[in-house]
């Protein structure tokens, strides 16, 4: 028997529209909103005895809070997962509260667990340029071979996520000196195209069998099909690991190394949050951590007195 209600399940459904259509949530968010809201509503079932309706989750309290924290910690949920959601169990009561009118305060009061949040992992700028060229030794075909290519160089060389590359259509063509880029909350920026970015996609458009028109992904499978993340995902892994470079090495990673290099290379962190599509400083600044980080290992390992 289901230990969420009808009335809640109705809920979380209401309430993950509501972020997909008014806060143009991604679908990757949706769907960890839903299965860790699924799995907290669970829960306060089997702790509470029964399904809960609106009523009974409008009366969580602290202890239930507690209680629900320590259970999934219990079962092998880092600090940091738990943090997450605990974020979405409160962004649910956020909304629940404003429309049934209850105080949502004793949920919302709930602190999550301290962490140690991740630094970002860069490649070196001389491995970051080796990846490049070694994705095109993965495939026998060109064509396959320059989309590899052009897609890897516009994470590394214009920052991009490898979601928002291979969300380009052809409407983003011809191309010119910028890309117009809708981002995570559909928060658009522009950002320059470099011109080696650009000729690796024009070089990958001149081979490419498929044609492009508006409405048409720019990146192809073999099959003519829209590009996945995972393709990349496993072309680049095959790549690392002919480099001998750590599973670190991900599309995800040049972004990094992108905001890492700008910023070695005397880049203002305004200018690198607005590149990268930050929301908050705080998260860009992330990069200057990486750079201390560096300098310290040099420190380290050639000063006299370290």
């Amino acid at each position: 028997m289901s230990l969420i209600s009808p009335a809640a399940r109705d809920a979380l459904q209401g309430f993950l529209e509501h972020e997909r259509a008014l806060k143009a949530a991604s679908e990757n968010t949706v769907t960890a909103y839903s299965r860790d809201l699924a799995d907290f509503l669970s829960f306060m079932g089997a702790h509470k005895g029964a399904a809960q309706g609106l009523g009974p989750l409008k009366e969580v309290g602290v202890t239930d809070m507690r209680a629900w924290m320590a259970h999934t910690r219990g079962h092998g949920v880092g600090a940091r997962s738990l943090a997450r959601k605990l974020s979405a169990v409160k962004s649910f009561y956020r909304w629940l509260a404003e429309r049934e009118g209850f105080d949502p305060t004793a949920v919302l009061s709930a602190r999550a667990p301290k962490y140690q949040r991740k630094l970002p992992r860069p490649l070196p700028e001389d491995a970051a340029i080796r990846m490049i060229e070694t994705m095109a030794l993965q495939s026998t075909e060109p064509w396959v071979q320059a989309r590899d290519v052009a897609v890897l160089t516009l994470l590394y060389g214009c920052g991009l996520r490898n979601s928002e590359a291979l969300s380009l259509t052809g409407a983003d063509l011809p191309l010119g000196g910028t890309l117009r880029i809708t981002g995570k909350g559909g928060k658009e920026r522009v950002v320059p195209l470099i011109r080696p970015a650009r000729e690796a996609v024009e070089a990958y458009l001149a081979l490419c069998p498929y044609p492009c028109e508006r409405g048409d992904p720019v990146f192809r499978s073999v099959r003519a099909k829209p590009l996945s993340a995972r393709t990349i995902q496993k072309t680049m892994e095959a790549a690392r690991n002919q480099l001998g470079l750590p599973a670190s090495a991900t599309p995800h990673a040049l972004r990094h190394s992108f905001a890492t290099h700008l910023l070695n290379a005397g880049g203002d962190l305004r200018a690198i949050q607005e590149l990268l599509g930050h929301a908050s400083l705080s998260t860009t600044q992330a990069y200057t951590a990486v750079d201390t980080a560096r300098l310290m290992e040099v420190y380290a390992a050639s000063h006299p007195r370290a």
